[in-house]
Protein backbone atom coordinates (compact mmCIF):
# COMPACT_ATOMS: atom_id res chain seq x y z
CA UNK A 1 0.00 0.00 0.00
CA UNK A 2 3.31 2.42 0.76
CA UNK A 3 4.03 2.27 -2.54
CA UNK A 4 0.58 3.03 -4.44
CA UNK A 5 0.85 6.74 -6.01
CA UNK A 6 -1.61 9.09 -7.18
CA UNK A 7 -0.63 8.20 -10.88
CA UNK A 8 -2.00 4.54 -10.03
CA UNK A 9 -5.34 5.83 -8.98
CA UNK A 10 -6.19 9.14 -10.63
CA UNK A 11 -8.39 9.59 -13.65
CA UNK A 12 -6.96 10.87 -16.64
CA UNK A 13 -9.67 10.99 -18.65
CA UNK A 14 -11.76 13.86 -17.76
CA UNK A 15 -11.39 16.95 -20.06
CA UNK A 16 -11.05 19.96 -17.47
CA UNK A 17 -12.57 22.76 -17.68
CA UNK A 18 -11.43 26.32 -19.90
CA UNK A 19 -11.34 29.60 -19.21
CA UNK A 20 -14.13 31.06 -20.27
CA UNK A 21 -16.72 28.42 -20.24
CA UNK A 22 -20.29 28.80 -19.73
CA UNK A 23 -21.64 27.64 -15.96
CA UNK A 24 -24.16 25.56 -17.51
CA UNK A 25 -21.95 23.57 -19.63
CA UNK A 26 -19.36 23.33 -16.63
CA UNK A 27 -22.72 21.28 -14.79
CA UNK A 28 -23.22 19.37 -17.66
CA UNK A 29 -20.00 18.21 -17.60
CA UNK A 30 -19.66 17.97 -13.73
CA UNK A 31 -23.13 15.88 -13.50
CA UNK A 32 -22.05 13.81 -17.02
CA UNK A 33 -18.49 12.77 -15.28
CA UNK A 34 -20.56 12.10 -11.92
CA UNK A 35 -17.23 14.41 -10.21
CA UNK A 36 -17.99 17.17 -7.75
CA UNK A 37 -15.68 19.66 -9.34
CA UNK A 38 -13.35 20.08 -11.76
CA UNK A 39 -9.84 21.91 -12.56
CA UNK A 40 -9.86 25.13 -14.48
CA UNK A 41 -7.02 25.08 -17.53
CA UNK A 42 -5.75 27.63 -19.69
CA UNK A 43 -4.60 25.90 -23.25
CA UNK A 44 -1.09 24.40 -22.32
CA UNK A 45 -3.26 22.97 -19.47
CA UNK A 46 -1.77 24.87 -16.52
CA UNK A 47 -3.93 25.13 -13.65
CA UNK A 48 -5.51 28.61 -13.04
CA UNK A 49 -8.07 27.55 -10.79
CA UNK A 50 -11.16 25.01 -9.73
CA UNK A 51 -15.10 24.76 -10.33
CA UNK A 52 -17.20 22.81 -7.58
CA UNK A 53 -20.80 21.98 -7.52
CA UNK A 54 -21.36 24.50 -4.89
CA UNK A 55 -20.05 27.43 -7.14
CA UNK A 56 -22.25 26.59 -9.17
CA UNK A 57 -25.22 26.10 -7.57
CA UNK A 58 -24.63 29.87 -5.97
CA UNK A 59 -23.95 31.71 -9.17
CA UNK A 60 -26.53 30.06 -11.19
CA UNK A 61 -29.16 30.71 -8.06
CA UNK A 62 -28.24 34.48 -8.44
CA UNK A 63 -27.98 34.84 -12.06
CA UNK A 64 -31.37 33.20 -12.66
CA UNK A 65 -33.39 34.72 -10.02
CA UNK A 66 -31.60 38.61 -11.19
CA UNK A 67 -32.52 37.44 -14.93
CA UNK A 68 -28.70 38.50 -15.45
CA UNK A 69 -27.36 35.94 -18.00
CA UNK A 70 -25.40 32.91 -18.04
CA UNK A 71 -22.37 33.44 -15.78
CA UNK A 72 -18.78 31.91 -17.10
CA UNK A 73 -16.67 29.81 -14.77
CA UNK A 74 -13.93 32.94 -14.24
CA UNK A 75 -16.17 34.55 -12.34
CA UNK A 76 -17.13 31.94 -9.91
CA UNK A 77 -13.63 29.52 -9.93
CA UNK A 78 -11.39 29.15 -6.89
CA UNK A 79 -8.51 30.57 -7.80
CA UNK A 80 -5.49 28.68 -5.24
CA UNK A 81 -6.67 25.16 -5.33
CA UNK A 82 -4.68 22.89 -4.14
CA UNK A 83 -2.80 20.98 -6.44
CA UNK A 84 -1.12 17.45 -5.72
CA UNK A 85 1.61 15.26 -7.97
CA UNK A 86 1.27 12.06 -9.79
CA UNK A 87 3.80 10.82 -7.31
CA UNK A 88 2.27 11.39 -3.88
CA UNK A 89 1.93 8.36 -2.11
CA UNK A 90 -1.76 7.41 -1.99
CA UNK A 91 -1.48 6.37 2.07
CA UNK A 92 -0.24 9.96 2.47
CA UNK A 93 -2.67 11.51 0.72
CA UNK A 94 -5.56 9.74 2.79
CA UNK A 95 -3.79 10.90 5.81
CA UNK A 96 -4.72 14.93 4.88
CA UNK A 97 -7.90 14.14 3.61
CA UNK A 98 -10.25 15.51 6.06
CA UNK A 99 -13.42 17.53 6.72
CA UNK A 100 -12.75 20.65 4.61
CA UNK A 101 -10.91 19.35 2.38
CA UNK A 102 -11.31 19.10 -1.56
CA UNK A 103 -13.38 16.00 -2.81
CA UNK A 104 -11.25 16.34 -5.93
CA UNK A 105 -7.40 17.13 -6.55
CA UNK A 106 -5.75 18.19 -9.86
CA UNK A 107 -2.78 16.23 -10.46
CA UNK A 108 -0.22 18.41 -11.88
CA UNK A 109 3.21 17.31 -13.18
CA UNK A 110 6.12 19.57 -14.12
CA UNK A 111 3.18 22.72 -14.26
CA UNK A 112 0.23 20.88 -16.27
CA UNK A 113 -2.62 18.90 -15.23
CA UNK A 114 -2.40 15.22 -16.24
CA UNK A 115 -5.36 14.06 -14.42
CA UNK A 116 -7.91 14.13 -11.55
CA UNK A 117 -8.32 12.01 -8.00
CA UNK A 118 -11.22 11.99 -6.17
CA UNK A 119 -12.24 11.57 -2.29
CA UNK A 120 -14.08 7.96 -4.10
CA UNK A 121 -11.36 7.04 -5.70
CA UNK A 122 -8.87 6.58 -2.52
CA UNK A 123 -11.85 5.08 -0.67
CA UNK A 124 -12.03 2.44 -3.17
CA UNK A 125 -8.45 1.76 -3.41
CA UNK A 126 -8.48 1.56 0.86
CA UNK A 127 -10.94 -0.65 0.81
CA UNK A 128 -9.73 -2.99 -1.99
CA UNK A 129 -6.06 -3.13 -0.62
CA UNK A 130 -7.12 -2.81 3.49
CA UNK A 131 -6.79 -6.03 5.46
CA UNK A 132 -9.32 -8.08 7.37
CA UNK A 133 -11.82 -6.49 4.00
CA UNK A 134 -13.97 -9.42 2.23
CA UNK A 135 -13.85 -8.31 -0.87
CA UNK A 136 -15.41 -9.63 -3.68
CA UNK A 137 -14.11 -12.52 -5.15
CA UNK A 138 -13.08 -12.38 -8.75
CA UNK A 139 -12.79 -15.90 -11.65
CA UNK A 140 -9.03 -16.48 -12.29
CA UNK A 141 -8.22 -17.54 -15.92
CA UNK A 142 -6.89 -21.11 -14.95
CA UNK A 143 -10.72 -21.51 -13.35
CA UNK A 144 -12.74 -23.65 -15.66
Amino acid sequence: MRSLKVSDVMWNHIEPIRCGTPLTKVVKTLLINHVTGLPVVDDQRRVLGFVSEQDCIHSLLVSSYHCEGDPIVDDVMFRQPLTISPEMAVVDLAQNLGAGKPKVYPVVDHGKLVGIVTRSAILSELARTGCGLELPKYASADED
